[in-house]
């Protein structure tokens, strides 16, 4: 049962054409208030999480099948304010979930997909899909092990900050890439041992300076230049994990493999592996689990972008500010914002 009065209609973002220009492509829409059916919930967005790959959705890049107009966003962190029949949670629980149709002021959700959360923080959104796939990866992907060097690409961005934190929290030596001094000081704060502002500083001749042996794991999510300069950058049995390639996201260019990519696989026993976290949602409860439990024992940080991106209709400029790199932290939009 509802505890409050709940308004006949609420809004939410769709998708009206296939393309790669966010804003261009999606309007809000307002639509009827559901009622949840059996092992249901209703649930009051608050926070939405922001990803690069949202452009790829609006794009059909994921479903090439899907057909317009549909629902957009990946991620949410709200309260129930309704729940059907058979479910064990709560109304007034704080709960998130990562589910399409996440740019919505209000959602239905199965209640075997929604996460109980201690309390409506929006520091506790980031370690959806930001913190899954960084620890994830380079635990299941990645191998790392203490002691390893691992190199973290655009590491003060929303997933980054994960995976430097992950890597050392399972004792390997990090190095970071960046875009400012500020996000080197950032860098240095989440315990990243060698920060690298590639405006100021040759990634390649550091690297190639600094760790002549090579790198054991590369988390690396920029493509293009950087992604050659990990390839050729990794150690004996190196393992390169892809988990984007944001700098080639709003280009028109088909993707290039170079002839000479197994040459350099082969000759260092390296391996080249790509990870999409829809692939690996068994290991959810285990890491979301950990996730909550080193940020409440503060043995991990969760940083949001400092930002005043409120209400659906802030939603396209909160996706394009994620491609200025303006900030260090993730991006997220508040919904509902209380008066």
């Amino acid at each position: 049962m509802s505890m409050k009065q709940l308004p006949s209609t609420f809004r939410k973002l769709v998708v009206n054409q296939l393309s790669k220009s966010f804003r261009d492509v999606v309007s809000i829409k307002e639509v009827q208030m559901p009622k949840p059916a059996a092992g249901e919930v209703l649930v009051k967005n608050r926070f939405v999480g922001i990803n690069a790959s949202d452009i790829n959705f609006t794009a059909g890049k994921y479903d090439p099948s899907v057909k317009p107009p549909f629902d957009c966003g990946f991620e949410a962190l709200g309260e129930i304010v309704d729940i059907g029949s058979d479910t064990k949670l709560s109304v007034g629980q704080s709960v998130m979930y990562m589910v399409h149709g996440a740019f919505a002021e209000f959602k239905i959700v199965s209640a075997s997909k929604v996460l109980p959360v201690p309390y409506l923080g929006s520091e506790f959104l980031p370690l959806l899909v930001s913190g899954l796939t960084a620890s994830i990866s380079l635990d299941q992907v990645g191998c790392i092990k203490s002691g390893e060097t691992v190199l973290v690409t655009a590491a003060a961005g929303g997933t980054g900050q994960f995976a430097v934190q992950w890597a050392k929290h399972v004792g390997c030596h990090v190095i970071g890439t960046c875009s400012s001094d500020e996000k080197v000081e950032f860098l240095k704060s989440i315990g990243c041992d060698r920060p690298i502002n590639y405006k100021k500083e040759s990634v390649k001749d550091v690297l190639k300076t600094e760790f002549p042996n090579g790198i054991d794991v590369i988390y690396e999510s920029v493509g293009g230049e950087m992604f050659e300069t990990c390839l050729n950058s990794l150690a004996l049995k190196g393992r390169l994990i892809i988990i984007g390639f944001i700098t080639q996201y709003h280009s028109e260019k088909p993707l290039e493999v170079k002839p000479d990519l197994p040459r350099k696989l082969l000759t260092k026993s390296a391996s080249l592996r790509g990870f999409f976290l829809l692939h690996y949602f068994s290991h959810l409860p285990e890491y979301i689990n950990k996730l909550i439990a080193l940020l409440m024992k503060k043995e991990i940080k969760s940083f949001v972008f400092p930002s005043t991106f409120t209400g659906l209709e802030m939603i396209p400029d909160a996706v394009e500010s994620l491609y200025k790199q303006t900030g260090h932290g993730k991006i997220v939009v508040e919904l509902n914002a209380e008066k």
